[in-house]
């Protein structure tokens, strides 16, 4: 996965991460965002480096912030909706 990509996608917009729970190992499909104005929270997550292990995002569909571990994505891609075009990166 790249990270500054990914990291990048989210501060812009919005983007979905497909991802394996550790947990319950059950595949989540994630619209998230780390861009202030369209998750309408004060905090900024400034510091998330291309070396974390984990991420964290504001995740939409729980309107809460979320975390996940960068070696359980499965695939992202920017926006709500897979295009070929705007597939970002695999695992």
């Amino acid at each position: 996965m790249e990270i500054k990509k990914f990291l990048d996608a989210a501060r812009a917009g919005i983007v979905t991460v497909e991802f394996k729970k550790i947990d319950t190992g059950e595949v989540r499909v994630m619209p998230c965002t780390l861009n202030s104005k369209i998750s309408n929270q004060n905090i900024e997550i400034k510091e998330q480096s291309g070396d974390n292990d984990h991420l964290v995002v504001w995740s939409l569909d729980k309107d809460a912030w979320r975390s996940f571990r960068v070696n359980t994505v499965i695939e992202w891609y920017v926006g709500r909706e897979k295009k070929k075009s705007d597939k970002g990166s695999s695992n």
